[in-house]
């Protein structure tokens, strides 16, 4: 019986850990890791996106044009027509997490630099 319950509450215990969202990085590893870099990946309310981040401070895309800033540690988006768009990131071999609110709502692979030439 005990080693039942020992069993359930290190099952518990990792089950809330991993909905626990990564440890954010700063705004200075923000930038170092996407300034001249592609990143592709998946958000989960508009799906898949390819983004090259210039160290100017633009965006470039398949179909589209934007500008990026870091303000504190958060990364933020400009697209025409749009109002801001500020991410909290985190980083990890190459992977990078976008999180609001404490939740992880999209992710990536960071590249280097513009492979897909955009």
């Amino acid at each position: 019986m005990r080693l039942a319950c020992l069993t359930l509450i290190a099952l518990f215990t990792t089950a809330v850990r991993a909905a626990e969202p990564p440890p954010l990085a700063s705004g200075t590893q923000i930038r170092q890791a996407v300034s001249g870099n592609t990143v592709e990946g998946s958000m989960d309310a508009s799906g898949r996106y390819t983004e090259f981040y210039a160290a100017d401070g633009s965006v470039r895309a398949k179909d589209y044009k934007a500008r990026w800033t870091i303000e504190g540690n958060s990364m933020c988006w400009l697209y025409e027509g749009q109002p801001k768009d500020c991410w909290q990131a985190a980083l990890k071999g190459g992977q990078i997490k976008w999180i609001r609110g404490g939740k992880v709502l999209g992710t990536g692979a960071v590249l280097k630099g513009n492979p897909n030439k955009l």
